[in-house]
């Protein structure tokens, strides 16, 4: 692609709406003195999914007050809001606006994070004979060349060794050659359930200020049938309150977000986590920082190294590696169905209203917050969607729609692959299958389900308990070979066929129920 144009006489900066840092690549390119920055809000990207109100106002408030910000710093910033008259709905109609209206014809931004943007950006610079400059995001720590390069060849990709070679990379706790503490991973520590006395402290909640309001209005109006609560909205849309936010967790929740991460606890959406991953997906905060300030925590005492370390896991192991395996595998990743699941999902999933306790927090709390931690995403609602069969793309779209922190790259992967084994083990070892005993021993919503956990099969068993059994029955030519899933299947195994037959019953008449 050339230009149409001596390209001294400026260009158009592209900023998206999860790049709202002051230091991304596009803008590290710039020319304050004759560059123009564009940001616009269009339908398009509003509306591909389903959104939560909650997200869409984040996301909207978060770029206006990013468009404030680079204003009072001295940039030329164009800026289309959603109720614009002449906003064109989407972001490539916006981008040739704005070469129109200044006479320009060379666009530069960071590289879309999800496949869908990129591809369209592309495909329209190249029939417009747009010069289209598209730079890394070297917000995360690996590159797509890196990870490439570093999948090639293996029989399977395991993000414990990729995590390793990042925490090399980083230099985030290591001792020399070594990892601090003499192991790579101290996940074994922090699988505690909570108890209702322990004291847990909220992330910090901000009250709207008039930019905000305006954009509740706008979201109300335009998106009123959305999933979702838009109200009380407390997330904070800057980076100073981002980095506030950052400190709180620190200071606070930090010490004990080791021991608990894995717990859930009736009435208590938040426990020990740190509610950080919108605002890190968004740009408001970089991986890298958020890291540096969790293992400082640990260097001058303030918190223990199973923390610090499950902490860090999640952002240069877990978000670094599925980033990696979506590029690597797209286009095609988010339609994988490996194991043949086709049932509708449930209404359920946007009312949250079923007699299941642990389904129904979760979603109540997600139609809330836009949140849910970690073991609710994955061991209640992914799980109950993978041992149901449902179809994995309608499960992928559901997840990508409710989460304020949802984006495709970060989305798809944990969903299609981590929670639905919908890849057959590209991403993950095993299916994340469990009955109702996982629930159980981490949580206190059976002691307040109208479903016995105890009782395996029947009326008034709990649904994981006979769906997990025929999970692994049903699937069994294609699973049985798992070596994780051995002990399971020798447990089936050695059942009588009028067990089996009475837990196949059991599932068949809560699958036709849904």
């Amino acid at each position: 692609m050339t230009s149409r144009q001596d390209t001294s006489l400026g260009k158009v900066i592209l900023i998206l709406g999860d790049q709202l840092n002051p230091d991304i690549p596009a803008l590290r390119s710039a020319d304050q003195s004759k560059d123009t920055v564009l940001m616009a809000e269009v339908a398009e990207e509003a509306s591909y999914a389903p959104h939560h109100k909650k997200k869409i106002a984040f996301i909207f408030s978060a770029m206006r007050h990013f468009a404030a910000q680079l204003s009072d710093e001295g940039w030329q910033v164009r800026y289309v809001t959603l109720d614009d008259p002449e906003n064109t709905g989407s972001i490539t109609g916006e981008a040739q606006r704005a070469l129109n209206d200044f006479s320009l014809s060379r666009l530069c931004l960071t590289e879309p994070a999800e496949y869908r943007l990129k591809t369209a950006i592309n495909d329209w610079a190249d029939q417009q004979n747009i010069q289209l400059d598209v730079l890394d995001d070297d917000r995360f720590i690996a590159t797509h060349q890196e990870f490439e390069d570093w999948a090639r060849g293996r029989k399977q990709l395991r993000m414990e060794y990729f995590y390793r070679e990042m925490r090399r990379k980083t230099g985030l706790l290591m001792d020399g050659a070594q990892p601090e503490g003499g192991k790579w991973n101290f996940d074994s520590e922090n699988r505690k359930p909570a108890s209702a006395n322990l004291f847990m402290p909220r992330p910090p909640q901000t009250q709207p200020d008039k930019i905000t309001t305006e954009v509740l209005e706008l979201v109300e109006a335009r998106f009123g049938t959305n999933f979702g609560e838009l109200y009380p909205f407390w997330f904070t849309v800057t980076r100073t309150g981002a980095l506030e936010a950052l400190d709180c967790f620190v200071e606070s929740a930090l010490p004990h977000f080791g021991d608990y991460q894995d717990a859930m606890l009736e009435g208590e959406s938040f426990l020990y986590h740190s509610v950080l991953s919108q605002y890190l997906n968004a740009g408001l905060l970089r991986p890298l920082e958020i890291c540096q300030r969790v293992e400082r925590a640990y260097y001058e005492g303030q918190a223990p190294l199973n923390a610090v370390e499950g902490y860090i896991r999640q952002i240069i192991g877990w978000r670094e590696f599925v980033r990696g395996i979506y590029w690597l595998k797209m286009p095609g990743y988010t339609q994988m169905n490996v194991l043949g699941a086709h049932r509708v999902l449930p209404d359920f999933y946007w009312t949250g209203q079923t007699d299941m306790a642990c389904m129904a927090a979760a979603i109540t709390q997600t139609r809330q917050e836009a949140y849910a931690h970690h073991i609710q995403r994955l061991m209640v609602t992914g799980n109950f969607a993978m041992l149901a069969g449902i179809d994995p793309q309608q499960v992928h779209e559901w997840y990508l729609a409710v989460y304020a922190d949802a984006y495709e790259w970060v989305e798809a992967p944990n969903v299609i692959g981590m929670s639905q084994f919908a890849d057959g083990g590209l991403l993950g070892s095993k299916p994340y299958a469990a009955s109702g005993n996982y629930i159980n021993k981490m949580s206190d919503h059976c002691s307040r389900c109208p479903y016995d956990v105890k009782q395996k099969t029947g009326p008034g068993a709990c649904p994981f308990n006979p769906l997990y059994w025929d999970f692994l029955d049903r699937n069994a030519e294609k699973l049985r070979g798992n070596p994780r899933l051995g002990h399971a299947y020798r447990t089936w195994d050695k059942m009588t066929p009028e067990k089996q037959a009475d837990y196949r019953d059991s599932a068949k008449q809560i699958l036709e129920g849904l």
